[in-house]
């Protein structure tokens, strides 16, 4: 038995507590850091789809290359089979899903920026635990902690199975749903949606891709049934993931085994029984309950919660994973902006607890949204009530249906999209589900001026190169204004106010967002989505002058982003009965 000293000790092994550990040692190579892993890696995990977001962490942490060398499937969007038909629709990353094929191992510029990978977790996880040792990182793979010592809110000790004991300056607790740390601390948890599913699971070998696009890119599948849905995951050229969702309530109803449940969902629906009618099951089956919550509390005087340990989102958007490397990226930036001493402790941990707890929330809300748009779980305007309630407005059904179509499920935070889609792709998403035009909030208007009463100010933290900068920000009724960007120069110049016409001679300042620049075609569509919800938030009040020139209806062209399936080969998978 050894007891040992650290500067940061990370319980899990996971992708938030390789993050975590990774980003601190790039920035400050001369930290003491352990993870502290129960299990022996390699070893399976569901979650294996991503968003792109998660491949610029990945370079950030200098371990893309290392995971595109794996030659694990590019994602480049979803086929969606939802809403009131049986169509499918595409979402894709790149424009109109157009890949242009490259060798691999490929490097991360270009098109691959805009990619996401579908990983077989077992390989994925271990390339990043074994990067993060390869920084510096001290790796203990099954060392389980059996018990944590604390004193009031601050963590002594980690008391591991062997009987040693680990001491560390910070603990995080990227343990997943274990949430071990969260649950000596005494931490409660937040449920804040009315959807209780469970998920079942296998892998499947040699089953067939529903759709390659160039060289190793592919769309997952995720297909409604009149009861729940099908994720359809290809990890690699012979490997599959496949798996089914349905309400705990409708399981308890059927009496079936989760098994049997699972192999009749597979073999009745027309797409997937095609894609496995050659492939073998590994009958390697799992069920999990699969309930988002969120952490009440997630950082204390020297403690952090990092990945499914602070909280999770329903699978259907694939936030899951995007989420836990979000936030280990903002908890290793906080600890290493604690050790430099520049800024205000309470003020750095209070940051992260906000906006990583409004990450997770926005995205329940959106899986809520995406169940109410299918038609199955609830009747659509009643659920939307319950969401609008959970947000603290008092709505009829029908007022709700309306707040959600216009956004309203939306936390606006900067620099975050909403299952990889922005703001305008999701109100066109209400519209492809629904069969009714997306609303927005300025077309028709013709005067708009920054309205900032009753706001409060705050700081909100730009994290770049491993530090924190502190940039000006308002807070009212739950919304929140970020002062950086677009948004800050929207914002200031309509503190008097702008008419439509003015607003299309403004002269755009050069943009970057995260530290890069925007492309110059693209600066109209954000003026576009940033107006839209500086008004649907309530930070700029619109109005009608009669005689002036109001904002045009969106005529907007999305279908590079949203549209119906073109792939003949999933056509003809749903078709060909």
């Amino acid at each position: 038995m050894v007891n040992a000293n650290y500067d940061v000790a990370i319980i899990g092994g996971g992708p938030a507590g390789s993050t975590v550990a990774a980003l601190l040692l790039k920035y400050q190579p001369s930290l003491r850091v352990v993870i502290l892993e129960r299990e022996q890696f390699p070893r399976d995990h569901v979650g294996e789809s991503q968003l792109p977001s998660i491949s610029h962490i990945l370079a950030e942490m200098g371990v893309w290359d290392k995971v595109e060398a794996a030659g694990f499937p590019i994602k480049i969007g979803a086929t969606y089979r939802w809403g009131k038909t049986d169509d499918l629709w595409d979402f894709e990353f790149i424009a109109d899903g157009v890949f242009h094929p490259v060798n691999r191992p490929s490097k991360f510029v270009g098109q691959r920026t805009q990619t996401a990978f579908q990983v077989d977790r077992a390989q994925y996880d271990k390339i990043l635990l074994d990067h993060a040792a390869g920084l510096g990182c001290v790796v203990r793979e099954s060392t389980a902690v059996r018990s944590i010592d604390r004193v009031g809110d601050r963590v002594t000790r980690l008391v591991l199975d062997d009987g040693s004991e680990i001491k560390a300056k910070y603990y995080v607790d990227a343990s997943g749903h274990s949430g071990i740390l969260r649950r000596a601390m005494g931490v409660e948890v937040d449920i804040p949606t009315s959807l209780q599913n469970v998920a079942v699971w296998d892998y499947w070998r040699n089953a067939d891709w529903a759709v390659s696009i160039g060289v190793g890119g592919t769309r997952v599948q995720v297909l409604s049934l009149s009861y729940g849905w099908i994720w359809f995951i290809p990890l690699g050229p012979d490997r599959t993931s496949i798996g089914l969702i349905v309400p705990a309530s409708y399981y308890k109803e059927t009496g079936k085994r989760p098994e049997d449940l699972y192999l009749e969902a597979l073999q009745t629906d027309p797409l997937v029984s095609k894609l496995i009618q050659n492939a073998t099951r590994e009958n390697n089956f799992h069920t999990t309950k699969d309930w988002s919550f969120i952490a009440q509390r997630l950082a204390g005087q020297n403690w952090f919660l990092a990945g499914e340990s602070s909280g999770f989102a329903d699978p259907i958007l694939a936030a899951g994973m995007a989420l836990s490397h979000a936030g280990a990226r903002m908890v290793a930036y906080t600890i290493l902006e604690l050790e430099r001493k520049e800024l205000d402790p309470e003020w750095l941990r209070d940051h992260y607890c906000i906006n990583h707890r409004a990450q997770i929330r926005q995205h329940v809300r959106f899986a809520d949204f995406w169940y109410t748009a299918n038609g199955v779980f609830s009747d659509l305007q009643d659920h939307a009530q319950v969401i609008a309630a959970e947000a603290g407005l008092s709505l009829t059904a029908a007022d709700a249906w309306r707040w959600l179509g216009q956004g309203g499920f939306i936390e606006h935070t900067s620099g975050t999209n909403l299952g990889g889609c922005g703001l305008l792709v999701a109100k066109e998403i209400v519209g492809a589900f629904t069969g009714e035009a997306a609303p927005y909030v300025i077309v028709g208007k013709t005067h708009f001026r920054t309205d900032l009463e009753g706001a409060e100010k705050d700081w909100m933290a730009e994290m770049v190169r491993g530090r924190i900068t502190r940039r000006r920000m308002y807070r009212r009724n739950g919304r929140v204004l970020p002062m950086v960007g677009l948004t800050a120069f929207l914002a200031q110049l309509m503190r008097t106010e702008k008419s439509y016409e003015e607003l299309c001679e403004l002269s755009i300042p050069d943009l970057s967002m995260n530290g890069e620049p925007v492309d110059p075609a693209k600066v109209q569509l954000e003026v576009l989505k940033t107006m839209e919800a500086l008004v649907a938030d309530g930070w700029v009040i619109a109005r009608t002058q009669p005689g002036s020139v109001p904002f045009p209806a969106m005529n907007l062209d999305l279908s590079a982003v949203v549209h119906t399936n073109r792939d003949s080969v999933s056509r003809k998978h749903t078709n060909d009965d």
